[in-house]
């Protein structure tokens, strides 16, 4: 049986904005772009049809005054491999889903139906505002070049080739694309369950941009979209710890709320995300097995969470019920809506007669859609449960099962699985595990931010580092061990022939930072085991040198 939308509804904002499916992010990045200029809303694009490759190529063509000397073969391919962003590549269904989001008007070149980001812009978006530095940074650069009161675009002497034959389709196109944000879907500002992913992502998004003047355009968007999705994935990982404990407790951790202070143990979040990450990237060492075990820890959680949502959503619905039916609850004062953290108060005694009445006929909703119920939603009708635990154990019988997979999917393209920037891998067939990896360009630029630290003066700039204390880095930072197992989320410490792992999966640390150019051997001496930025900048020797 199919429920009817009164009992399906899942999603609550306040826990996450996105549709839980597989994400790409050329095309997450590419709606982020439309909110970004329109500050907070979507855009609403009036064009008539869809986009082909071919006519962006006509479009090329027909403006020979500023694309001198491009003909339809080279320019085809051209556009084909390197400018756009294709759904089913090589295949007969292929479709442009828009330009790469190289700038940030190529959201007005997107093929909505093709190129949808399913919440995650959203979401993105409204984990920066909480630092709007943050997203300052950003728009000057992806809209660098455009004047911000006119819209006109100059583009400067140092564009690369493909931002500037994008800037230039754009100014041809200019008035022939009606752009506005779209007021029918104004923000909905939800305070965050915790806010500390937040400020780690805008903490690194303005880290990374520090390096723009060094780095090729095209090569920083990428590293860009690759940090979106890491801490996209690991916001996800951590609310699927935080949720399911926070329901059980009837409330969220208030330190989380406020902001955690401290670098020391005694304020770090108690839902901080500990992954064991498998370097050398080979299936079936005992690194890999380590690593298999912490990501199946951490994906046997999703079934918890499917509930813990659930139970958010419902009691949304129901703290709705009470405010508006019934008048026995009033909204903030700030907003005519509530939190996850707010709505979690209604599980408390106090609510008790009224919450059983609410949740009572809806199990009685239920089951009046079934003319003969499966045996298993007896069995649970028998259990002799409170209505609310009747009710949503109803829901997951019907629908647990279903939006279990879609998390599944929806983290595995977060995490990049067997993808460049991967924090996920899994051998190709039905029988291989998952496990975390740390792929080359992710480390890399978590590399580039890491090494950017701030001096006495405040202001940043590049210093070597020991490898132990990157390793540090990565384990306080983002919960990311390599040479250590955590004490928790699945381990309980180290034995024999786990330091035998550790140990090889150090060295396969050390070969990889010697792979990507940041490490060189001068010495068996422990401290001048260093890693040396690619870039000098803000150093106290003068002129800015790039190596």
């Amino acid at each position: 049986m199919a429920l009817t939308s009164v009992h399906s509804k899942f999603h609550h904002p306040g826990v996450s904005r996105v549709d839980y499916k597989t994400l790409h992010m050329d095309r997450v990045l590419t709606a982020f772009l439309a909110r970004l200029w329109h500050r907070g809303l979507p855009s609403k694009l009036s064009r008539a049809g869809d986009l082909t490759v071919d006519d962006f190529v006509d479009l090329f063509l027909a403006n020979p005054d500023v694309f001198e000397g491009f003909d339809r073969d080279t320019t085809t391919r051209w556009v084909n491999t390197h400018l756009m962003d294709l759904v089913n590549r090589g295949r007969v269904n292929e479709a442009v889903a828009g330009p790469r989001p190289l700038h940030g008007f190529t959201y007005r070149f997107r093929n909505s139906r093709k190129s949808r980001p399913y919440g995650a812009d959203e979401q993105l978006y409204e984990m920066l505002a909480e630092t709007p530095s943050a997203l300052q940074e950003l728009r000057s650069f992806f809209f660098s070049d455009v004047d911000r009161t006119t819209g006109a675009i100059k583009p400067g002497p140092d564009t690369d080739v493909e931002t500037q034959a994008l800037l230039h389709l754009v100014s041809k196109a200019y008035g022939k694309v009606e752009d506005r944000p779209d007021t029918s879907k104004p923000r909905r500002p939800y305070p965050l369950l915790c806010r500390e992913p937040a400020r780690l992502l805008a903490e690194d998004v303005m880290r990374l941009l520090y390096h723009q003047e060094h780095m090729p355009r095209t090569v920083l968007v990428e590293y860009l979209k690759i940090l979106f999705a890491f801490h996209l994935a690991l916001y996800h990982l951590r609310m699927i710890k935080l949720l399911p404990r926070a329901v059980a407790a009837g409330a969220v951790d208030t330190s989380c709320a406020s902001g955690h202070k401290g670098a020391d143990a005694a304020h770090q979040c108690p839902y901080r995300v500990h992954l064991f990450v498998d370097v050398e990237g080979v299936p079936g060492t005992s690194a890999a097995l380590l690593a298999e075990h912490s990501a199946s820890v951490w994906y046997g959680r999703i079934q918890r969470f499917v509930k813990a949502t659930f139970e958010v959503k419902k009691l949304d619905e129901f703290a709705e019920h009470l405010m508006t039916k019934r008048r026995k609850l009033t909204a903030p004062q700030d907003r005519p809506y509530f939190s996850a953290a707010e709505v979690l108060t209604l599980l408390g005694k106090g609510y008790k007669s009224e919450r059983d009445n609410f949740f009572d006929q809806r199990v009685n909703g239920v089951l009046d859609d079934e003319t003969d119920p499966p045996s298993e939603v007896r069995q649970i009708a028998d259990l002799g449960l409170s209505p609310f635990d009747e009710y949503i154990e109803m829901l997951l019988h019907y629908k647990g099962r279903y939006h279990r997979g879609y998390i599944v999917d929806c983290l595995d393209s977060l995490l990049l699985k067997n993808r460049p920037g991967a924090l996920l891998a899994q051998p190709r067939g039905t029988r291989g595990e998952r496990r975390f990896v740390l792929d080359a360009r992710l480390l890399e630029i978590l590399l580039q931010i890491s090494l950017l630290r701030p001096g006495p003066d405040g202001n940043l700039s590049t210093s070597p580092m020991r490898i132990d204390e990157f390793l540090a880095v990565l384990r306080e930072r983002y919960g990311l061990y390599v040479d250590q197992l955590p004490d928790s989320d699945g381990f309980t410490g180290a034995d024999l022939d786990d330091q035998s792992a550790l140990r090889a999966n150090s060295t396969a640390f050390t070969h990889r930072l010697r792979e990507i150019g940041y490490y060189q051997d001068m010495s068996d001496a422990y401290l001048t085991q260093t890693i040396t930025p690619r870039y000098s900048m803000g150093t106290t020797l003068g002129a800015e040198v790039v190596r």
